[in-house]
């Protein structure tokens, strides 16, 4: 119960962020192709597989939803006080994490012919999003006014976020960042915590699209993985390495836009610290197969 809750807690810390995937902390502490495989058997499992899903999402869930809601109290400030901070530390872990990825799934990267396209179609998927939000220009949402218009589009961001979420590559947070959707929810979410309720239509709206994004996507990812695995490895990389772009900009989708990232505002030391947590998550994952062997 203790190790899954803490995986689940460190998968909502990365998925609370834009630039971080909870999917990339799974694949690195290892429990990856469990999670994948229990979204799938609760979906689309029998009775007994099911039953076995449920018990072990039950204790992932509840360590992701403490570490989610620690983590909208918090970040939702120091998202909008320190962004070049946050950005620079999410710049570094995802830089740690890329060459760990590439070690954990060799045999895959040595497909170079097979994955090489989906890398780039991945690269160009992520920073071509990023960079059309930012010429259309996302207007601001305000989570507790309702309005039909407004919940369809929470519904379908709700789908295509979580569906990152899933995967060791751009995370949902990033992809609710594109969407200029980012802060509107985190506040939505710490306002519901507070007890204000306006915000509660748009929110279940919101979560709808999450329920119906996991239980249709959660397939196509698993067969992507079982029988084009170098495509879907490559693709996930050319993600990846495209989220840096969206982390550089994502200054300028806060409520009060600030200047994209450059070398006058990145910050060292928290993307060392970025670059260290990877690389801690990686021996706490290598000394628990050691104690299973």
């Amino acid at each position: 119960m203790l190790k899954e809750g803490m995986n689940g807690f460190c998968m909502a810390l990365a998925d609370s962020v834009p630039g971080v995937s909870g999917g990339t902390v799974a694949f690195i502490m290892g429990f990856y192709d469990r999670f994948i495989g229990s979204i799938h058997d609760l979906a689309f499992g029998k009775m007994g597989e099911k039953k076995s899903a449920l018990r072990y999402l039950a204790k992932l869930g509840v360590g992701w939803i403490i570490g989610m809601a620690m983590a909208v109290v918090v970040l939702s400030t120091l998202f909008e006080s320190h962004i070049y901070a946050v950005s620079s530390l999410f710049i570094g872990f995802i830089a740690g994490a890329i060459p760990l990825i590439i070690k954990e799934e060799k045999e895959s990267f040595r497909e170079v012919r097979k994955g090489i396209l989906f890398c780039l179609i991945g690269i160009v998927l992520v920073a071509g999003i990023t960079w059309a939000n930012g010429r259309i220009g996302g207007a601001s949402m305000d989570l507790g006014q309702f309005s039909v218009g407004l919940a369809v589009k929470l519904f379908f961001i709700g789908m295509i976020a979580i569906s990152a979420m899933f995967l060791p590559g751009i995370s949902g947070s990033t992809l609710l960042l594109i969407f200029g959707a980012y802060i509107p929810v985190i506040t939505a979410v710490k306002g519901f915590l507070s007890l204000d309720f306006s915000y509660l239509p748009c929110l279940m709206f919101f979560g709808c699209g999450v329920l119906a994004g996991a239980m249709t996507v959660v397939k196509a990812i698993k067969v992507c993985l079982e029988k084009f695995r170098p495509q879907a490895i490559y693709m996930i990389l050319g993600m990846m390495m495209g989220s840096f772009y969206a982390i550089i900009q994502g200054p300028t989708t806060l409520e009060i836009p600030k200047a994209a990232m450059n070398l006058g505002n990145f910050q060292i030391l928290p993307c060392v610290i970025g670059v260290a947590l990877v690389a801690g998550m990686q021996m706490i994952k290598e000394r628990s197969e050691k104690s299973g062997n």
